[in-house]
């Protein structure tokens, strides 16, 4: 099983769990690294990029154990990203050691309105000077908010506010309101426009593939009735 800094933070959490953490459909036998029903596994298809970009993934609680959590899309294309869980109180060391490397620029990715007056505000990533640290709060629009307000350590840093130019094509949960777009496509839209192109391309390709199949396994869902009446046709 190839490994990376989601799934490991994933083991870490379910070794904590007092209870099982049942998602939806935990009926179903899933690839315990894709998280997808195991006959739509997508991992023989994973094609890891080299990027100046880095990417730090702040998680909220039990989103590393989500089916449908993409922030570990951005792991699989980029080995080299990092993740950590949040808490409000006591911040992982690790997690502030990232911050505080000297070797990158570490910028909160995160939309402007929601800085206050006088914090810097960038609207497109830095294509000189050190690489950028991209940090991603990765969780519902509620949870993110949360993390964003109240991560003190994060006040100081600038925020990095994005225009997306493609529509989300996310579908998997509930969007909190028109425009906004899941964690794995503002990732690759960083990527593109800080001239990383082929890792922001083939983590794009990669999500819609993980989007698809995360729908063919839902048993409501056309695309999963067509791959039952079409079997041959299945991933």
């Amino acid at each position: 099983m190839t490994d990376n800094a989601v799934l490991r933070l994933r083991a870490e959490r379910l070794a904590r769990a007092t209870r099982p953490f049942l998602a939806r459909g935990n009926r179903t036998v899933r690839c315990q690294r894709c998280l997808l029903p195991q006959r739509n596994c997508l991992c023989a298809t994973l094609q890891p990029q080299q990027a100046r970009s880095r990417f730090c993934l702040v998680m909220f609680d039990t989103e590393p154990m989500k089916p449908s959590n993409t922030g570990r899309l951005i792991a699989d294309i980029l080995p080299d990203t990092q993740a950590f869980g949040w808490s409000r109180t006591e911040p992982d060391p690790a997690l502030l050691a990232a911050v505080e490397n000297p070797d990158v620029q570490p910028l909160v990715v995160f939309p402007e309105s929601y800085a206050d007056a006088g914090r810097p505000v960038i609207n497109h990533p830095p294509m000189s000077g050190k690489p950028p640290l991209f940090i991603m709060l990765d969780g519902t629009w509620t949870e993110a908010r949360k993390m964003f307000r109240k991560s003190p350590w994060l006040d100081r840093l600038p925020v990095m506010s994005l225009t997306l130019h493609r529509p989300s094509n996310y579908q998997l949960r509930e969007v909190h309101a028109e425009g906004q777009h899941c964690t794995a496509e503002v990732a690759a839209e960083l990527l593109l426009q800080a001239g990383d192109t082929a890792a922001g391309e083939a983590l794009f390709s990669h999500f819609d593939l993980f989007r698809q199949r995360y729908l063919a396994g839902k048993p409501h869902h056309p695309l999963h009735q067509n791959a039952a009446q079409h079997p041959e046709s299945c991933p």
